[in-house]
């Protein structure tokens, strides 16, 4: 199949349009930057929207799960559809039903309206992300050029979720945490105005139909899964409805596989996935986003419950991981040409494996110093991780595939965002319950839980570091 992407080579053969080419490229990172942004937002404001809405202890895990559902579930579907009806045409979809969603949860009257809005905004997500990285892959051409492309999306793609946990705080403790939602919406109508005029569309020449049982397994499988996920990070995964939905989300996913190796026109190509490129390229991204998401997520835990930092000092102290994550991103790509993608993308893992077991140190009484500078470096190995893993599994497919293979690459990033906390989360509440459980007061029971998993946080980075440099042996360059 041929891509209709005659507009995306003018852009950055022609250097009058050089400006143009990084327009389009500001229009897309905002895009992104809006989304990540929009996964941490909140973390820090739930409480008071809780309070405010009237919301229990209980139900808050509602307006994390009630985003990420959809962000993760319809990621794989999105991506084909723009793939055939247009990237551009979907990807401005995708964003104003974002923007209506954002200012519907902003006004929100009561919980149901306010869940109603996250869980528009997780679909409107779900449709920017796969469709607006499918944009800069075709836009920009393999080589120097989309690195630099890559660099500069990833590094705003992390940005954001840090500099959603310095706004949270301070947006919420100054203005309220409607606030953080309004600005959601604000940026959303920015990109809107912009968006049309810059950007090129792209979709394929040939209308294959759309994989309908493929996108129905997929899709309920990732929904389930995420379910289950985070809803066992509330009440462990002895409930049945967890057992239920996780075994449901398995075997769909399991049928997933076999009906793609049969269909005439899959959602997911197979043999894409048996590139060792994209294989294990994708599961780098997953695991260096999951992973690093989880260790902010912890730390805000452990600044906050155990050292009783106030939201607002929480959030400027991530204000420095979010210097760090800019300059990483910028030097990515020089780190790239000079010692190959593959070796870039197993030197972030094991950079951030190590800065995440520095975080072991961590004490009942002090340690925000150890997790600020451990955690900034961490950052560092992350955003090399980010950028390379981008590089690694877009290289080498054409254009005719590049939907499915930024498909793949925007389903690790978001699916990998998705899972992570809640996983660990479940695994951080068992040990902490047990301590408390054996006499431990809460600070300690919880200092416990975080150290354990913050353990197997690393332990999981160094382990696919390991694998994806045997898996990619033979192909330290581009």
């Amino acid at each position: 199949m041929a891509i209709d992407t005659s507009p995306a080579p003018a852009v950055v053969a022609e250097p009058s349009l050089r400006t143009r080419a990084k327009l389009i490229l500001l229009v897309l990172c905002a895009a992104q930057f809006i989304v990540a942004l929009d996964f941490s937002i909140l973390n820090v404001a739930l409480p008071v929207l809780g309070s405010d809405l009237g919301m229990g202890q209980a139900d808050l895990q509602w307006a994390v799960t009630a985003f990420a559902l959809p962000s993760g579930g319809f990621l794989l579907l999105s991506g084909r559809i723009g793939d055939l009806l247009g990237r551009k045409r979907l990807f401005l979809a995708g964003l104003a039903l974002f923007t209506v969603a954002s200012a519907l949860a902003t006004l929100a009257w009561d919980p149901a309206s306010f869940l109603a809005g996250r869980a528009l905004q997780g679909l409107g997500a779900a449709v920017i992300v796969p469709t607006g990285m499918s944009l800069l892959t075709t836009t920009f051409a393999e080589g120097p050029q989309r690195e630099r492309a890559l660099g500069i999306s990833g590094t705003l793609l992390s940005l954001g979720f840090t500099v959603g946990m310095v706004l949270g705080g301070v947006m919420t403790d100054s203005l309220g945490w409607r606030s953080t939602m309004g600005l959601l919406a604000v940026a959303g109508v920015a990109v809107l105005v912009l968006a049309p005029g810059l950007l090129p569309e792209s979709r394929n020449t040939e209308r294959p139909r759309i994989d309908v049982p493929g996108a129905v397994t997929v899709t309920g499988g990732l929904l389930a899964l995420i379910y289950a996920l985070s809803t066992a990070a509330q009440r462990g995964f002895g409930g049945a409805d967890v057992l239920v939905t996780l075994v449901a989300g398995v075997l769909l996913l399991a049928a997933f596989v076999a009906v793609e190796s049969r269909a005439a026109q899959p959602l997911v190509s197979l043999p894409m996935l048996r590139r060792r490129t994209v294989a294990w390229g994708n599961l780098g991204g997953l695991v260096t986003f999951s992973m690093m998401s989880t260790v902010v997520f912890l730390l805000t835990l452990y600044l906050q419950e155990v050292l009783k930092l106030s939201a607002f000092r929480t959030g400027l102290l991530f204000g420095v991981q979010g210097v760090f994550a800019a300059v990483a991103g910028i030097t990515a790509p020089r780190v790239i040409a000079r010692i190959g993608a593959r070796n870039t993308l197993v030197t972030g893992l094991a950079v951030q494996a190590v800065c995440t077991a520095g975080l072991l140190g961590l004490g009942a009484h002090s340690g925000a110093w150890l997790a600020l500078a451990a955690a900034a470096t961490a950052c560092v190995g992350h955003l090399w991780a980010i950028v390379a893993y981008g590089v690694t599994a877009t290289s080498g497919v054409p254009d005719s595939e590049q939907g499915l293979a930024t498909g793949l690459v925007t389903s690790s990033q978001q699916i990998g965002i998705t899972i992570g906390i809640p996983l660990l989360s479940a695994v951080v509440s068992a040990r902490a319950t047990t301590l408390e459980d054996g006499g431990a007061s809460f600070a300690e029971a919880t200092l416990g839980g975080i150290r354990l998993g913050l353990g197997v946080d690393a332990a999981v980075v160094a382990g696919v570091a390991v694998l994806v440099a045997l898996g990619l042996r033979g192909r330290a360059g581009r």
